[in-house]
């Protein structure tokens, strides 16, 4: 294992290290003590241009050709690994993401889960046979569609989970081919260099995961406009990502962005359920996940009671040191993100909104807070407020409650509890986003499931299965018999 505080990496290139010399370095903070844990040594533009072109000839002479089985068993030999690891990564995230350590373990061993569903789907990449005598003039030929890679994925992700996020792009990039070029954000950098080193270990060729770090606005417009990327995967802010789809042009986009996920609580639903739903919806990571539990719309017959139930259990879980295995809320990720969430709890306090507890901030560390008593047009309650913050409203009606949930600019997630089947099938039909839990918080998310938004949320999907089918062409072969 090694000492976090000795990190000092640059970009990772063609399976090696670029030089240090001449180069800008950038330190990386623990977002719990604002000490510096290690530092990176920036790319620069032309680093991004000879990543790209690097996995552009390794896709043609390597990849391309290589073997489903041997993609499958790399893949596989990744997730033992990793498997083997699980304690060092999970403190590198706890270190560098300020994420607690029961979190970071649980990202730890979805990563692997990941893998294991990527190295799977390298053998399951199927196309189908098409008749084409079903059309006149088609006899005696044979139509074939299969899947083909389509060569450089740039991949670019956030800080919010930096390991599980990059192998959502990265291991079906590589199941079916492809090569990658990964810009991780700079503020949590470290758990892509040793997945780097896990996968060269599990016999990934050289050059076939490239790493790019520093600042986004120096390094990403030159690796997505870069002609030999093909695909560009994207999970972040939507006004990044927008642009990103706007300077991208032709080439094919997964865009994972934010929202401000309405969760529901009807009448007949478990208060209990519900209640303990929200409070892992709403501050698992310090509520730093695009699907956090952010609007609560609750029926009026159960509203107190349901105020009640969680202000006491919000009031009473442990924040502090990420590291502590009791601690149930560490950090945000930066002192800066936290001042703006509580300034957006004070602005809605201003404008009449009732703070029921939290609210208070100690550096990046911003109290569980609670609201109620609030309006559609808050930022709390209609920006995505990427925080420790739940905004809570009654309702009465079914009618009122899908228009609330619909006055958005987002679509990413959404949450039902009732135990009435029928009105959770309309409701799953009426709420426009990409996903609808029935009594599930917003917040859940299985790693093989189709995950992307509508509107502003996004484009495309991810989810294994799905993440292979964005990151392949499907190619025509027309067969005519003699």
């Amino acid at each position: 294992m090694i000492d976090v505080k000795s990190y000092y990496f640059g970009s990772i290139i063609d399976g090696e290290e670029l030089s240090k010399e001449g180069r800008t370095d950038l330190e990386v903070f623990n977002p719990y003590t604002n000490e510096a844990i290690g530092k990176i040594s920036c790319a620069t533009p032309e680093d991004v241009k000879h990543a790209v072109d690097t996995a552009q000839r390794v896709y043609t002479e390597t990849t391309k050709k290589m073997p489903a089985h041997k993609r499958s068993e790399i893949l596989r030999k990744a997730a033992d690994l990793l498997e083997q690891r699980v304690e060092e990564f999970a403190r590198t995230l706890v270190l560098e993401a300020g994420k607690p350590i029961k979190e970071s373990r649980v990202e730890v061993q979805r990563a692997i889960q990941v893998l294991r569903f990527a190295s799977e789907g390298a053998k399951a990449i199927y196309g189908e046979t098409i008749p084409l005598d079903s059309a006149i003039g088609g006899e005696n030929q044979i139509g074939i569609a299969k899947r083909v890679p389509l060569g450089v994925v740039a991949a670019i992700t956030p800080f919010n989970f930096p390991l599980n996020l990059a192998l959502h792009k990265i291991a079906p990039a590589l199941a079916v081919g492809n090569t990658v070029v990964l810009k991780p954000a700079e503020k949590t950098p470290f758990s892509s260099v040793l997945l780097y080193h896990l996968l060269e270990e599990a016999g990934l060729p050289k050059g076939a995961l490239n790493i790019v770090m520093g600042p986004g606005q120096e390094l990403v417009e030159p690796l997505v406009t870069h002609p030999d990327v093909k695909k560009v995967s994207f999970t972040g802010s939507s006004a990044v990502g927008w642009k990103i789809h706007e300077i991208a042009k032709r080439k094919k986009v997964t865009l994972e962005l934010g929202s401000n996920a309405p969760n529901i609580i009807f009448e007949d639903g478990d208060i209990e359920v519900a209640v303990n739903a929200i409070v892992l919806g709403g501050y698992t990571y310090a509520g730093q996940a695009c699907v956090s539990a952010q609007r609560i719309y609750v029926h009026e017959t159960i509203y107190e009671k349901f105020l009640d139930k969680l202000v006491e259990k919000v009031s009473a879980l442990k924040t502090g040191d990420p590291l502590e295995e009791s601690t149930d809320m560490g950090p945000m990720i930066t002192e800066e993100a936290a001042q703006r969430a509580q300034s957006w709890v004070k602005e809605a306090e201003d404008q009449g909104a009732a703070i029921l507890t939290g609210g208070s901030r100690k550096g990046s560390m911003l109290e569980p807070t609670v609201i109620s008593n609030v309006t559609s047009d808050m930022k709390v309650v209609c920006v995505e407020v990427f925080a420790p913050i739940v905004s809570v409203m009654p309702f009465s009606t079914e009618e009122e409650v899908v228009a609330h949930a619909n006055n958005t600019d987002f679509g990413l997630h959404a949450g039902v509890f009732t135990a009435d089947i029928n009105r959770a099938m309309r409701m799953a039909d009426a709420i426009e986003t990409g996903g609808v839990w029935i009594n599930e918080v917003s917040v859940r998310r299985y790693d093989h499931i189709p995950y992307g938004g509508i509107k502003s949320s996004g484009i495309g999907k991810e989810g294994v299965k799905y993440a292979i089918e964005e990151m392949t062409d499907l190619k025509f072969v027309g067969i005519k018999l003699y």
